[in-house]
């Protein structure tokens, strides 16, 4: 009788362990969070913006075509990760991580307005690339459209 009050405990452990090893799979999928940092704000009239696009089906599918594909220099996923995670391909050589756009905790407190400033305009101090002439005003919004459903 003595081996089947082991089983029980073994399934346990083995099934704790389980547990341990996901838990920690998802937290190194989902990127840092919070992120601190110290970007610099938009100007006024841009921090404050709303988006002016109509979130819809068609601009959301426009934003994620840009996110997951069609972005230059590299498209968004590469850095950001396909989930919007911060853990893209590109992301282990980048300091600062790239931004993590499903931790509800960072992105908050960043306007749709500072996002575009962002994207428009590069970050500097990070490997964020400017789209200024890359991406127009209304792709760029797009984009924010796409990135707020993470």
């Amino acid at each position: 009788m003595r081996p089947f009050l082991k089983a029980p405990l073994t399934l346990h452990l083995l099934f704790s362990l389980l547990i341990t090893l996901c838990y920690s799979s998802y937290a190194a999928a989902s990127g840092i969070c919070p992120q601190n940092r110290t970007t610099k704000n938009a100007p006024n009239k841009i921090l404050t913006a709303s988006n002016p696009i109509p979130k819809n089906a068609g601009n959301v599918q426009t934003g994620k075509r840009l996110f997951q594909q069609d972005a230059k220099p590299t498209a968004c996923r590469m850095c950001h990760g396909i989930k919007g995670n911060g853990n893209g391909r590109l992301a282990i050589n980048l300091d600062p991580p790239p931004r993590n756009f499903i931790c509800t905790e960072t992105m908050q407190v960043i306007s749709d307005g500072q996002l575009f400033w962002i994207i428009k305009n590069g970050s500097p101090g990070t490997k964020m690339p400017a789209h200024i002439e890359t991406l127009t005003d209304r792709e760029i919004w797009q984009l924010i459209l796409y990135i707020r459903n993470f």
